[in-house]
């Protein structure tokens, strides 16, 4: 019986040691990255102008690190642009912990001041902050790898241009085991990402749709977060917010999606801008900064995509 009885404490004293160094992993495990670059990107004024577009009509960026106010229709701007907001997503939105948005501007203490242009760009299109930790995905830097090179440093030229705010946003807590599991998350981007051709309305479009969140959004997830294969552009993604929740809509060729609709009445409705009903995360007054060509582009893409048979009942309670 002694003999027993050594022999279990011995196990349990492995398992309880295997138990620890599998928390010192999950806490020390870097995730995979490669050095920030160092280059010093040039603010050439034609880089500014399209980093302003793409930051403040295309990718949404202070949709996200600016403060709104959501008792107003799709939440406009209530704070300074890019400074970060004191709202965070928690359980009740169905966020694993607490993912707050912090400060973009160029502030040495409270934003990316101390930051290094490749260290911007890193986190924009690879997933890691300026330390090496891996971001939550809810910063889309999947689809932001889509990225061309010369885009992301015309968005990193932008972001130094803000006027600099000292604003320290709530920090971000994300609950075991999805603390761990992020990590596995970022992805070094393997090659230089070439500038799409406008002209190629089908591809430019895919790129537009990619970079804007319109798939990031607009196709169902599993119980990982991960997009369902097959269902790409479909709706259905439920997206819980200060502005209660809704289910994202079906943005394929079917009927129960885009259907007849025509590329005008599609820009039209960007133009038009709704003005009320249920609240709302699509980001319209920032699409409504989109031109005429990139919206169109957008819609001749969703064009291309599978059709899928699925009516979205947007406002559903459950």
């Amino acid at each position: 019986m002694k003999k027993i009885r050594l022999a279990l404490a011995g196990l349990a004293l492995l398992i309880g040691l295997g138990a620890v160094a599998l928390a010192l992993y999950a806490v020390t495990f870097r995730p995979a990255q490669r050095p920030a670059s160092t280059e010093v990107i040039d603010r050439q004024p034609l880089r500014l102008a399209r980093g302003q577009y793409l930051v403040t009509s295309v990718l949404d960026c202070f949709g996200c690190h600016s403060d709104r106010d959501w008792k107003r229709y799709a939440g406009p701007l209530s704070g300074p642009p890019g400074a970060g907001s004191k709202d965070c997503l928690t359980a009740e939105h169905g966020a694993p912990g607490r993912i707050c948005f912090p400060n973009i501007t160029p502030d040495l203490e409270a934003g990316l001041g101390r930051w290094t242009d490749g260290e911007i760009l890193r986190a924009l299109r690879e997933g890691v902050d300026k330390d090496g930790k891996a971001l939550f995905p809810m910063m889309p830097y999947h689809e932001y790898s889509a990225l061309s090179d010369e885009d992301a440093r015309a968005v990193v030229a932008y972001l130094r241009i803000l006027p600099a705010v000292r604003n320290t946003p709530p920090v971000s807590r994300i609950d075991f085991p999805v603390s761990v599991f992020m990590k596995l998350e970022p992805r070094p981007l393997p090659a230089a990402v070439p500038v799409m051709d406008p002209a190629d309305r089908t591809v430019y479009g895919w790129y537009l749709a990619t970079v804007a969140g319109c798939a990031f959004c607009h196709t169902p997830v599993d119980g990982r977060e991960h997009p369902i294969a097959g269902k790409e552009f479909a709706g259905g993604h439920v997206l819980k917010g200060p502005w209660g929740a809704v289910r994202s809509s079906n943005l394929t060729p079917h009927a129960t999606g885009l259907g007849a609709r025509t590329r005008e009445e599609l820009i039209g409705q960007f133009r038009a801008v709704p003005k009320g009903g249920h609240n709302t995360p699509m980001p319209w007054l920032t699409y409504a900064g989109m031109t005429d060509a990139d919206l169109g582009a957008i819609y001749d893409y969703l064009r291309t995509v599978p059709a899928v048979d699925n009516r979205v009942e947007k406002y559903r309670e459950k």
